[in-house]
C-alpha cells in the first residue's frame, strides 16, 4: 500500500512539475536567430553573434514581463539552410519570433513561412529593397541598398564628382545599388560611363579596374559585399588608380569597420555613404562600442553589429509594449511607428512600410590615434528608402 502511495504521489509530482514547466514556458519567449557562422558571409554571422552577446550582457533577459530565449543556428550562408532552420524552429523548438537573416537569399527564402504562419519576421542585416514585400509580418532594422546608394550619389554630384564607372557585385544587392546611384547621380546632373559586374564569388577585381581606368573616369562608384573591401582596396592601388587621381566614392560595406585597420594606408582617404561608423560621436555609441569591445576581446563593432544590437532592441521594446505578446499581429502593431536612440542616431521604422528610417552618413577614412576608422563628415537626416 505504501509503495502504491509513493508511486501516485511520484506520478501527482510529475504532472505538477510538467504543469509548472508548461507555465514557465507560458512565460517565455523564444526567439529564433539564423545566421550565417559559416559560409560566404560568415563575417556578418560573427558580427551578429558578437552583438547578441552584447545586448544580453547591456539589457538581460527578459521583456514585456518575459523571459526571452534565443535559439541561434547556423544557415552557411545558403537560403536552403535558413528556411529549413525556420521550420524547425517554428514547429518543433517552438518560436514566436524569427530574427537574423544574413543575406536577402536568407530573408527571402523564409519570408512565405513568416507570412503564412504569421511569424514576425525580424531582419538584421538583408538589405534588397524588394523582400519588405514578401511578408506583412517583416520588419528590418539594418539599411537597404537604395537608401545609401542614392544619398551617396546625390552628395557626390552636388560636390564636384560627376563621372563615374561604377563597379558591383552581381547580385541583388549590388543590381540596386548600381541602379539608384545612377538614378540619384544622373538627377544630379552627373554620368555613369560604364556599368561593370564582378562575379560574388571568388571575385578578382584586376580586369574591372583595368576597363573603368581605361574610360579615365573622376570616380569609382563601389559596391562589394562586407569582407570584400580589402581584396578590392588592395587591388585598386597593385594597379596604380590611387595615383592616377580617380576617387572611390563607395558604399559602406567597403570600408568596413572589422575589416578597416586591416586594409592599411591603400583605404585612406576613400569616401564612403552608410548608416554607421564605430567612430560615430555620440554618448549611446562610446557605451556600445565599449561593451562590445569588452565582450568580445577587443573586437571593434560594424554595422551589421549595430544592427543586429538594434533589432534585439526592436524586439525587446517591442514586447515590453505588448506586455510579452509575441503574436504575429500585436507584434507587428507594436513594432510599426517604433523610436529608438540607436548608437547610430536616431532610427524608426516606417509604419507604412515597416522598414527602417535613418540618417546617412558621408565618410572618409582617416587615421585616428593610430587607428583607421570611418570619420563622419556630413550627416544626411531621416532617410527613408527611396524605392517604397
Amino acid at each position: 500500500m505504501l509503495k502504491r502511495r509513493t508511486m501516485l504521489g511520484g506520478i501527482a509530482a510529475a504532472a505538477m512539475l510538467a504543469a509548472s514547466g508548461a507555465a514557465i514556458a507560458a512565460d517565455a519567449v523564444k526567439v529564433g536567430v539564423i545566421i550565417p557562422l559559416t559560409g560566404g558571409f560568415q563575417s556578418n554571422g560573427r558580427q551578429i553573434s558578437a552583438a547578441l552577446k552584447t545586448f544580453v550582457a547591456t539589457h538581460g533577459d527578459t521583456a514585456g514581463g518575459k523571459k526571452v530565449e534565443f535559439i541561434v543556428k547556423d544557415d552557411a550562408s545558403t537560403a536552403d539552410n535558413a528556411l529549413r532552420l525556420a521550420q524547425e524552429l517554428v514547429t518543433k523548438d517552438r518560436v514566436s519570433v524569427l530574427t537574423g537573416f544574413g543575406n536577402t537569399p536568407a530573408a527571402l527564402s523564409v519570408a512565405q513561412l513568416s507570412k503564412r504562419a504569421k511569424i514576425p519576421q525580424v531582419v538584421m542585416v538583408a538589405a534588397t529593397s524588394s523582400i519588405m514585400d514578401a511578408s506583412p509580418y517583416m520588419v528590418r532594422a539594418s539599411w537597404t541598398v537604395p537608401q545609401m546608394a542614392s544619398v551617396i550619389g546625390q552628395w557626390a554630384a552636388k560636390n564636384g564628382t560627376k563621372k563615374f564607372v561604377s563597379i558591383v557585385s552581381d547580385y541583388g544587392p549590388g543590381a540596386d545599388a548600381e541602379t539608384w546611384f545612377q538614378k540619384s547621380l544622373e538627377a544630379n546632373g552627373g554620368t555613369v560611363m560604364e556599368k561593370l559586374k564582378v562575379p560574388l564569388a571568388n571575385p578578382d577585381f584586376s580586369p574591372f579596374l583595368q576597363k573603368a581606368a581605361d574610360q579615365k573616369p573622376e570616380a569609382l562608384f563601389v559596391f562589394v559585399p562586407t569582407g570584400a573591401g580589402t581584396a578590392f582596396m588592395k587591388q585598386f592601388v597593385e594597379r596604380g588608380l590611387d595615383k592616377s587621381g580617380i576617387k572611390v566614392i563607395a558604399m559602406a560595406d567597403v570600408t568596413d569597420d572589422d575589416l578597416l585597420n586591416s586594409m592599411g594606408d591603400p583605404a585612406l582617404g576613400a569616401i564612403t555613404g552608410g548608416p554607421y561608423s564605430a567612430n560615430h560621436n555620440s554618448p549611446e555609441n562610446k557605451a556600445f562600442v565599449a561593451a562590445f569591445k569588452k565582450e568580445n576581446n577587443g573586437m571593434r563593432p560594424n554595422m551589421v553589429a549595430v544592427a543586429a544590437y538594434d533589432a534585439l532592441d526592436l524586439i525587446y521594446k517591442t514586447l515590453d509594449k505588448t506586455k510579452g505578446d509575441a503574436t504575429g499581429d500585436a507584434f507587428m502593431a507594436a513594432a510599426k511607428g517604433m523610436e529608438i536612440n540607436s548608437p547610430r542616431g536616431p532610427i524608426s521604422i516606417d509604419p507604412a512600410t515597416r522598414d527602417i528610417v535613418q540618417n546617412i552618413y558621408m565618410r572618409k577614412v582617416e587615421r585616428v590615434d593610430g587607428e583607421l576608422y570611418n570619420t563622419e563628415f556630413e550627416t544626411i537626416e531621416k532617410v527613408k528608402d527611396p524605392a517604397h
